[in-house]
């Protein structure tokens, strides 16, 4: 019972956090509601016992990530920042709202064609070993996951040489 209640907590932490790292017009408070997403995220991993993974969550994601990001935030100025405040205007946001229904109507029929809450209701209480875990997050094969890891780094790397880019050329103006 007391697992349930912590995961419902952990859940409404996520959930309106994601919402308001969303929602907010400034961007350091974005960052510092994506820091209570990653928190919230490395309880979930505590909670499951999985003590690893919500160690590795708090001191890469929460930590590293967190960090680099408002680093980068911070390389760009002011004046750059600022012009990324917009007024929706009604036909934008109505063509926002049909994407979305579009995409929650494409979820929803994939998960029907492939019977996958059938197939959730059925899963049984079983523990997945630790050693299969670790090697699905270093493993190089299918349906593993250091490529993918791999490429997410120099993604983010290259967003952040495009924000030093970005800011050393306003200083040249």
């Amino acid at each position: 019972m007391a697992n349930l209640v912590m995961f419902c907590i952990l859940a409404v932490v996520i959930l309106g956090s994601a919402v308001m790292c969303v929602i907010t017009k400034r961007i350091i408070r974005a960052a510092t509601f994506l820091l209570f997403v990653l928190f919230g995220v490395a309880g979930i991993y505590f909670l499951l016992d999985y003590t690893y993974l919500g160690a590795a969550q708090i001191s890469v994601y929460a930590g590293g990530i967190t960090v680099m990001y408002i680093f980068a935030i911070q390389l760009v100025s002011k004046r750059s920042l600022q012009g990324l405040i917009e007024r929706f205007k009604g036909s934008r946001v109505i063509s926002g709202l049909l994407l979305s229904l579009v995409g929650l109507a494409t979820v929803g029929v994939v998960l029907i064609k492939n019977n996958f809450i059938n197939a959730a209701a059925q899963v049984t209480d079983t523990e997945v070993p630790m050693d299969q875990i670790g090697t699905a997050l270093l493993g190089s094969g299918k349906y593993q996951y250091v490529l993918p890891f791999e490429f997410i780094s120099v993604f983010l790397l290259a967003c952040i040489i495009g924000g030093i880019m970005i800011a050393r050329k306003e200083d040249k103006k």
